[in-house]
Order: structure tokens, then C-alpha cells, then sequence
């Protein structure tokens, strides 16, 4: 019961009077002139999308410290802060910062350093570049590279022939493109010990030759473990600057925030290292590796850690429950419509995915678990409807599914019921329409990418792109989300255009609901008085903007709390 001594009322009271009357002195224009001059930055001449509840569109922002002090327009900021540092952005349209929901730094920065496979068409392109590669690669050193698509690909995998002929010295491990397969050369393979006799190890296969047996050189999900482990360990100076390249990439796209998958401790200690060296741009928040036990058990006694700038957040978890549907390792309830001897896999069982959760929301921690398949989506809906049954003094757990890429029809609504976050990626839609339907079927594939059925739920929608695997650029996110459209505006009308999203659904996506996401909704996600001053700047009103004039945007100046961190070179 509530202490209702006379002792503590009258303190509540006033608090919250002196909450209020800060909060109109911030925001109310009318007040500002009398009571708050003081401001460190002064953005002018603006079209500020503000992305509040009312959706106000104001002139200007003054920004104190890292927060926004006020917004308004551009009389009232100029007859009410005097002396201060002002930037005129000259008409350009301002959003709150673009928080992408779910990213790979590490891949992305060292992606940008290996061998780039990422547009290549065909195996035989794939090798003359492994060729020119190998020109300036000294002998017996690891080839690394990434990029070709294990899912446009899956019909005719590629072997290790040409691959070990025109490299037969060299290990070369090519990574695909959205991780759930490799392909090797022989000389790989002999560094791993992988032979005829082999076993596949679980929730992996090793693809063999169908008459002789042999492995075939392509490798798909935990089977790449095989390979891996032999590789040159990364170091803490190279994750650095992994990470350091991805967040620069990050801010001239307009990203001040990102939700980092699959985090280490190395990765940990860079993140560390980077802000107190202040070379860390923008804002992160950590999904921990779950499937390391050691991990997972440091994790839940030291708690949960927020900087105190909002610049490292560390309070969840990251399992994967399946494979990819490229790869047919996405769990199915039914089997493939074009491999009918397999279903896909489960990655990590049901026990396990239910076991964390418990004593993540134990500790106040989330768990964000990668399914993709509707067998792998229902199963963990179960584990998560378990998990909070069983912890009813959870307040507020905000469970996330990442991907939740293809749904049973019955287990749309139980994301609301659950209180469970979809977390999903339109360019995943428009990179897998050209197949998806021969792995789902006409039936199947409706509940497959199913942003609107999801939303029409009222489920809480966050967008992001999965980078490096897709482009890390935003506005394509919002295209393809307002299109089902690939950029040169195919198919006409959209796949399966009921499912497309509004541009305020998708813009919502990218900024408030991911924010939402991370718990950060009274810091993050628009333009207000007291929140965090992220801003993302960009050349036109994407409001006005037909959806092809969406990808054409660019990005003139990225803020990440009241800080310039890009500005384009036209824009400097």
C-alpha cells in the first residue's frame, strides 16, 4: 500500500510543479522570451519534421548542452536567444536522428577492407576477382572476402574447382552475403580437416558432391565454425578500427544511433575504448552474443550498463532460433515448396531461447532473438509467453523478434498480446522477392514480410536495414518500405503491395519505435524539448518527395547530441 504520511505528499507535490513549469518554460514560446535565453547552439531557417505526437513542423531548434532546449520558429528564435552560435540551414529539411535498428559494425568496417563480392552476378566474376586479389596477396595468406548472395544463389551453390585453381595455395573463405553461408577452396578445407568422412556438425551442413561425397566447398550455418576457428583471431586495435570505419559510413548516412547484434566482450572493450577516446560518433546499442554461456553468466551479475551520455548501452541479449530463408536454414512449419526434404533448422532450442529469457527478465535484461522461418517465430512466441508467465514482476520486458520475416497467420496477433517487438528490415523484402515465393509458395508468402498485417495489430514496428548484408542507407529502407519496390521500380505497383507502409509508418520505424526499441522513447525518436539533440539533415522535404525521389535524397549534416559529426563536403 502507497505511504500517504503527510511527510512525502507535499514534497511529490512540488516536484511536479517544478517539472511542469520547467516543461512550459521549455516549450512554450509565449514563456520562452521571459524565462529561457540560454542556449549553446541556434539551428535556423529549417523545415524541422519533429516527429512528435502532434507531428509539428517548426523553423528552428536551440540546443543546450546535448538536449534540445526549444524549438519554434524563427522570429521567436532570434528575438529570444541573442549571442549565440547559430547555423542557417538554408531551407534544408531536418528529421530526428535515423536510429537503425539492428546493424553488424564489425562486418560492415571489415568489409569495407576485404574482398568485396557484393554486385557480382556469377561465379566467374566472383573468381576474377579473387584473381586480382590474389595478385597483391603474399603466399599461404588467408583471401577473406563477402558479399556474393547465398539466397539468389541456392539453386546451383558454386564448388571449390575453380575457386582452388586459380588460388591452390592460398585459403580462400568467401562469407555470403547475409552470413548464413561460405564458400571455400580446397585449400581451406584441408586447413580444416574437412574431408569425405566428415560429419556435419550441428545445425550446420557441409554441401557434398551428390555422386562422390566430397565436400563441395560451400558451407552453411554453424558448418562455417569449421573454417572459422582457423582463422587469424582479430584483435582489439583491428576491432577498433572495424568499427571505426563502420560508424563513420554510419554518419554520412544519417545514422545517429545504432542497435549492434551479436556483441563480444572484445567488441565491449572497443566501444569503451572509442568513447573515452572520443572517437565513437554516434550512439550504441549492445545485443550480446547469448550463445556465449561465459558471456551471458558475466553479464547477469554485473547488470545492466547505460552511459551516462547515452552514448553505450548494454542491457540485452541476441539469440538466433534459425537460419536464413536463402540458405533454406530459416525453420519452416512445412516444408520448403522447392526442397521438400528439409524444413530448415532450428538453431537453438526452444529450452534454451525460454531459459535466457527467464533470467533476462530476472535481471532486466531483453532478448532479441533472430527468427525468420514461421516455425522459428512460433516457437519462440512460445518460449516468450513461458518466459513472462513465469516472471510476472516483469514490468515492461519488450521482448524483440529480429527479422520475424515469415509468419503464420495465428501468430501475427501475438505479438500485441505478448507486448512482443516486431523488429524488421525492408530491403530483406525487396532483396528476397525475386524468390522468396519459390521457397514459400503463393499461400505461404503472404504472411511472409508482413509489415502491415503486424502493424494493423498495433504492434510496435521497428525498421533497419541488417547492414552490411543490405545498404546501410536509410532511404532506401523507407522506399522500399512505402514500395515493395526495388530502385528501378519493380514489379509495377509493389510485391504484395497490401503490405506496404505509409511514409509516416516508415519514418516512425526509423526514428520513434526504434527508439522505443531500446527503451529510449523519452530520449530519442523526435525533435522535443528535452531530448537528446540527434538530428539527421537532409536536402529536401521528403514529405514532397514522389517515393522514387526518396533515394535520391542526401544527407548534408548528421548531429548526435548537439554535435556536428558529418557534414557533406558541399555543406562544410
Amino acid at each position: 500500500m502507497e505511504n500517504k504520511s503527510p511527510s512525502r505528499v507535499p514534497i511529490r507535490g512540488v516536484l511536479s510543479s517544478i517539472l511542469v513549469l520547467a516543461q512550459v518554460a521549455l516549450t512554450s514560446p509565449g514563456s520562452l522570451s521571459r524565462s529561457y535565453r540560454t542556449a549553446d547552439l541556434l539551428l535556423l531557417n529549417a523545415h524541422v519534421i519533429t516527429m512528435n505526437q502532434k507531428m509539428d513542423v517548426v523553423q528552428a531548434i536551440a540546443v543546450q548542452g546535448d538536449r534540445v532546449a526549444w524549438t519554434g520558429s524563427n522570429d521567436e528564435a532570434r528575438r529570444s536567444f541573442s549571442g549565440v552560435r547559430t547555423i542557417d540551414l538554408q531551407g534544408a529539411t531536418v528529421l530526428p536522428g535515423i536510429i537503425d535498428a539492428h546493424t553488424h559494425l564489425i562486418e560492415l568496417g571489415r568489409s569495407l577492407s576485404r574482398l568485396n563480392l557484393k554486385d557480382v552476378g556469377s561465379e566467374q566474376e566472383a573468381i576474377v576477382r579473387v584473381k586480382q586479389k590474389l595478385s597483391s596477396t603474399p603466399p599461404n595468406e588467408w583471401i577473406l572476402g563477402w558479399g556474393w548472395d547465398e539466397g539468389k544463389w541456392a539453386s546451383h551453390y558454386p564448388t571449390n574447382d575453380a575457386l582452388s585453381r586459380v588460388s591452390p595455395n592460398n585459403p580462400v573463405y568467401l562469407v555470403g552475403l547475409h552470413g548464413f553461408a561460405a564458400w571455400t577452396n580446397k585449400k581451406a578445407l584441408l586447413l580444416a580437416g574437412i574431408n569425405k568422412s566428415t560429419e556435419d556438425p550441428a545445425n550446420g551442413k557441409i554441401v557434398r558432391d551428390e555422386v562422390t561425397g566430397e565436400a563441395t566447398g560451400v558451407l552453411l550455418n554453424q558448418a562455417q565454425e569449421l573454417v572459422e576457428k582457423h582463422l587469424p583471431p582479430i584483435t582489439l586495435d583491428q576491432v577498433k578500427t572495424a568499427i571505426e570505419l563502420a560508424t563513420r559510413e554510419c554518419v554520412r548516412n544519417g545514422l545517429t544511433s545504432v542497435h549492434e547484434a551479436k556483441v563480444s566482450s572484445l567488441m565491449i572493450e572497443a566501444f569503451r575504448e572509442l568513447i573515452r577516446e572520443n572517437r565513437l560518433p554516434l550512439r550504441v546499442y549492445v545485443m550480446l552474443d547469448g550463445a556465449d554461456p561465459m558471456l551471458v553468466k558475466q553479464w547477469l551479475e554485473h547488470g545492466s550498463e547505460i552511459d551516462q551520455h547515452h552514448r553505450l548501452t548494454v542491457r540485452a541479449f541476441k539469440l538466433f532460433a534459425d537460419g536464413a530463408l536463402g540458405s533454406r536454414g530459416a525453420a519452416l512449419l512445412e516444408p520448403y515448396d522447392d526442397d521438400v526434404q528439409t524444413k530448415g533448422l532450428i538453431t537453438t532450442p526452444q529450452a534454451e531461447v525460454y531459459d535466457l529469457t527467464r533470467r533476462s527478465l530476472k535481471k532486466g535484461f531483453q532478448v532479441c532473438t533472430h527468427a525468420i522461418g514461421d516455425a522459428a517465430n512460433h516457437m519462440v512466441l512460445d518460449a516468450y509467453e513461458r518466459a513472462e508467465r513465469e516472471v510476472p514482476e516483469t514490468r515492461d520486458p519488450r521482448l524483440r523478434i529480429e527479422h520475424a520475416q515469415v509468419l503464420a497467420p495465428e501468430d501475427i496477433p501475438r505479438f500485441t498480446k505478448l507486448g512482443v517487438i516486431a523488429s524488421m528490415q525492408p530491403t530483406h523484402c525487396t532483396s528476397d522477392m525475386g524468390w522468396a515465393e519459390k521457397r514459400l509458395g503463393p499461400e505461404r508468402v503472404k504472411g511472409a514480410y508482413a509489415w502491415r498485417s503486424v502493424l494493423k495489430t498495433g504492434a510496435h514496428l521497428p525498421l533497419s536495414s541488417d547492414f552490411p548484408g543490405e545498404t546501410l542507407n536509410p532511404f532506401y529502407g523507407i522506399y522500399a518500405a512505402v514500395t515493395r519496390q526495388d530502385p528501378e521500380g519493380n514489379p509495377p505497383g509493389g510485391w504484395h503491395p497490401e503490405q506496404r507502409l505509409t511514409l509516416e509508418e516508415a519514418l516512425r520505424g526509423y526514428t520513434v519505435e526504434a527508439a522505443y526499441a531500446e527503451f529510449e522513447e523519452n530520449n530519442k525518436g523526435s525533435i522535443e524539448a528535452g531530448k537528446l539533440a540527434d538530428f539527421t539533415v537532409i536536402s529536401e522535404d521528403i514529405t514532397k518527395l514522389s517515393p522514387k525521389q526518396i533515394l535520391s535524397l542526401r544527407v548534408l549534416k548528421t548531429f548526435v547530441g548537439g554535435r556536428l559529426v558529418y557534414a557533406s563536403d558541399r555543406d562544410k
